[in-house]
């Protein structure tokens, strides 16, 4: 199935904050969707590169890897700022991090710990809050809370959509 490149996406804006809820949960549940993917995998798989692409473990990392600019987001739009943060479009944080090395259960926890932090930073804003708006840095399209959030949330899936890959095709192996 032909999947879309990340930075070939293109993203809605969305007028109706009465979503965010249900974006909220769809944030507050990629920790378990990582966990239940992975968790009947044997330990090798999470460090297979398939293609030059990451593996397991480096997509994992990856998602607490951004958890503080999607935060620092917040923080943008809360101040004013016209613009929001720019995202590092090389991914050297995660290149670099050596995930492979790393404990699965502490990317895992790493990851748990951060979104629900981002979660709560979601939840206690006001409704004037929500309407606060600056422009994405690459899309140069205006973001409110709403549209970031799904737009992590979509990053979310396009990772856990690779993790997916990873997995079943070392499941199909002989």
């Amino acid at each position: 199935m032909k999947r879309t490149e990340w930075f070939r996406r293109t993203f809605p804006v969305i007028e109706d904050n009465g979503l965010l809820p249900s974006i909220i949960e769809r944030l507050n549940g990629t920790p378990a969707r990582v966990e239940e993917i992975i968790g009947m995998l044997d330990t090798e798989v999470l460090t297979i590169k398939q293609g030059g692409k990451w593996s397991i473990k480096e997509e994992i990392g990856h998602l607490g890897d951004l958890e503080p600019l999607w935060s620092g987001r917040i923080d943008d739009l809360l101040s004013g700022d016209a613009e929001l943060r720019a995202a590092d479009l090389t991914n050297q944080t995660t290149h670099k991090a050596d995930h492979n090395d790393a404990k699965t259960i502490a990317l895992l926890q790493r990851f748990r710990e951060q979104r629900e932090a981002f979660v709560k930073k979601l939840l206690a804003l006001t409704d004037d809050e929500l309407e606060m708006s600056a422009l994405h840095p690459r899309l140069k399209t205006p973001m409110r809370i709403i549209d970031l959030a799904y737009f992590v949330a979509e990053h979310d899936d396009h990772h856990l959509a690779c993790v997916r890959v990873i997995a079943n095709s070392s499941v199909l192996k002989p």
